[in-house]
């Protein structure tokens, strides 16, 4: 087995494995355009299989959470739990982007970009059940895609373009966002983001990426107003 780098700790931390044959996680963050050579591994294998992984992981967890729903509903709810922009957001909540191993073609290019990213949760997946068998990737899965899964089968917009919206309905200025605090190294930074529209409370969160952390804290901000819920749509107003 292959010794791990030990700057990998904290990212397993955050998908929750412990890897015992470091070549699998190498593997699962190293893009094509990194291989030092032809026989050199990276993600695509992994990110095949994670995929197969994935997707059953995922249909258990549907099958046994919405024990009413026809295949028809499953097979939407699944779908849209495995389209590569929610493993691409997965993967910003594990903060892999700094991690990702890019030649200076990608890098050049814009480094780790969402397609990128989608790819690397998959591998990901694809490396814990090399590493420990089916059941340690599904709870990697279901800690990932849980909430997910519980959320509306349609979902709202991103949570910065719904409050923007709203924000606007009411001829409010468009929600502010601010860098309040970052910690950790310089490689896996952590930022908190607070967003402020005039006449509300502001809302704070955390993130590995500040477009994360940005969504984050509108999506606290939407939940904390009821907004896009008829029952509470009004919410409520204090100050700033």
């Amino acid at each position: 087995m292959a010794r791990k780098n030990r700057d990998l700790t904290q990212l397993e931390e955050r998908f929750g494995h412990v890897f015992a044959d470091g070549k699998l996680i190498a593997a699962a963050l190293t893009h094509v355009s990194a291989a030092a050579g032809i026989h050199s591994e990276t993600y695509q294998r992994l990110e095949f299989l994670g995929d197969r992984v994935l997707g059953l992981a995922i249909s258990e967890m549907l099958y046994e959470g919405f024990p009413e729903a026809n295949e028809g509903e499953l097979s939407r709810r699944l779908a849209g739990l495995v389209r590569k922009e929610s493993c691409a957001e997965v993967a910003l909540t594990w903060g892999v982007e700094s991690y990702v191993r890019l030649g200076e073609s990608e890098k050049q290019a814009g480094g780790a970009n969402m397609a990128i990213l989608g790819d690397v949760c998959e591998s990901i997946i694809g490396a814990v059940f090399l590493d420990a068998g089916y059941a340690a990737a599904k709870a990697v899965v279901a800690a990932a895609f849980g909430a997910r899964m519980r959320s509306p089968e349609h979902p709202l917009r991103d949570p910065k373009t719904l409050l923007q919206e709203w924000a606007q309905a009411r001829g409010l200025p468009a929600p502010l966002y601010r860098e309040t605090a970052r910690c950790g190294p310089d490689h896996a930074p952590e930022f908190t983001i607070s967003v402020e529209v005039p006449g509300y409370p502001f809302a704070e969160a955390k993130g590995f990426a500040k477009r994360l952390a940005e969504q984050a804290a509108a999506a606290a901000f939407i939940a904390r107003e009821g907004i896009g819920q008829d029952s509470r749509q009004t919410g409520h107003k204090g100050a700033a």
